[in-house]
């Protein structure tokens, strides 16, 4: 038998392999993820056929996948990392380089919001540059609108912000006031790809966009990431930092794409010195292998799929919930925006007759998983009390969803029977806590 003919016959018996589904059904009272992989066949097939090839670092499958997601995206560039932590280092180290025109330095001020993942803060604290801090809206999540504006002074030079739980911010005022203050804007959308505003993709209005392929996400790698822009220069900036800083843009295992390699004069170093190794970034190695590229290219075609399953699952929750108002903030969003969302998030309101730890506790009991929105006031957490930093406001509805918000899942591998199971725990936890207020109470930031 020929190679192909054996791998031919290995493929089909993994597709056979995984067409046999090994999970027992779900009853009531099993485990209710708040998120996870949702793997099939096409992606076991592209992971084996990868490692047969045994390239393991970054190729072809790669190479598919990035020219896939810029088509769906309609973007110019797509430049796969592994995580989407990496992506946002990515992104704000690539603002920071000396190739453009006008770098971002240290000192310089980034605008952001107080409830965040902490890796979409933390890239900004690792270049020397100084977080400024605004509060956030109830119900959306995303940082208020107001207070960007606000938050704007003469040393702001970009504002990093999330779509938070795949909600999506207001991005028509958000890049006007980014264009009138002359700042780089990069968007977060590490929990919002498929999530579009006004018909248009997020992660594609700023200079960068981020993209996480985590298991919990919208699509997975395993552990992988992407940056997104449509800037050329931006794009080999990105690829530079991406790949260890170098000047050199040759794909893995080719040499001399430029038809130059030892013919460059650059810095201080010796005319005709190997461009595979002049340096004109700091940077890191952090490309993905082709092994999860393939199952990222395989995971692309199923997005639309995915996205349809994570909206009914909202929409069911939500209709099963709005009952609750009297206890509960439930999400709002835009009219303009179609969200993807990643969660349902809710907050407990301030006079309810019960704690968010007390529900929390009891839908854990019940095997209903349940998350914080990541680092609540980011500002309270160990790593970041002592930062530098400038804040705007009180940051009154970040210490709320510090202490009263949570969320639970929606993703595709729920089905009907188990969000009406959540519905129904929610419910009968609410009809052991009856002394409701007369009326909705006020809360801050809130109508």
């Amino acid at each position: 038998m020929t190679r192909e003919e054996i791998k031919g016959q290995i493929l089909h018996l993994v597709r056979q392999y995984a067409q046999v589904d090994p999970r027992p059904s779900w009853r009531p009272g099993d485990k209710v993820p708040y998120a996870g992989r949702v793997l099939g066949a096409e992606e076991m097939i592209n992971l084996v056929e990868a490692s047969l090839e045994c390239w393991l670092t970054l190729g072809g499958f790669g190479e598919r996948f990035e020219k896939g997601l810029e088509t769906m995206l309609g973007v110019r560039d797509v430049i796969l990392v592994n995580s989407g932590s990496s992506a946002n280092l990515v992104a704000l180290s690539a603002l920071c380089s000396e190739m453009l025109k006008e770098p971002l330095r240290p000192g310089d001020e980034v605008v952001t919001p107080a409830v965040t993942f902490p890796t979409t803060l933390a890239p900004i604290v690792q270049n020397g540059l100084i977080p400024v801090f605004v509060d956030c809206d109830l119900g959306t999540y995303n940082a208020n609108v107001e207070q960007i504006e606000a938050a704007i002074g003469p040393k702001t030079r970009a504002i990093v912000l999330p779509h938070t739980l795949g909600n999506v911010f207001d991005v028509d005022r958000v890049s006007a006031v980014a264009k009138k203050a002359g700042a780089m804007f990069v968007e977060d959308t590490c929990d919002a790809l498929g999530s579009t505003w006004n018909g248009k993709p997020v992660g594609t209005f700023g200079d960068y966009g981020t993209i996480s392929f985590y298991p919990a996400h919208h699509i997975t790698m395993g552990e992988g990431g992407a940056v997104v822009t449509s800037k050329a220069l931006h794009a080999r900036v990105a690829r530079s930092v991406r790949d260890w800083g170098r000047d050199c843009w040759c794909d893995p295992g080719v040499s001399n794409t430029c038809q130059k390699r030892f013919g460059w004069q650059l810095g201080d170093l010796p005319k005709g010195y190997d461009h595979k190794y002049i340096y004109s970034n700091i940077g890191y190695n952090l490309k993905p292998t082709d092994l999860q590229a393939a199952v990222g290219l395989a995971q692309l075609d199923r997005l639309p799929e995915f996205v349809r399953r994570r909206r009914a699952n909202f929409d069911r929750l939500y209709a099963g919930l709005r009952d609750l108002e009297e206890h509960f903030i439930l999400p709002v969003w835009d009219a303009r925006a179609e969200v993807s969302w990643f969660a349902f998030p809710l907050t407990v309101r301030p006079k309810a007759p019960f704690t968010r730890d007390e529900v929390v506790r009891q839908l854990e009991s019940k095997q209903i998983e349940t998350r914080m929105i990541f680092a609540g006031n980011v500002l309270r957490q160990p790593a970041y009390r002592k930062i530098a930093r400038r804040v705007v406001g009180e940051l009154r509805n970040t210490d709320l969803v510090m202490t009263n918000t949570f969320f639970v899942g929606v993703y595709p591998g729920l089905t009907d029977a188990m969000i009406d199971y959540v519905v129904e725990e929610f419910h009968a936890f609410a009809r052991g806590h009856r002394a409701a207020p007369a009326a909705l109470p006020p809360v801050e930031g809130f109508e």
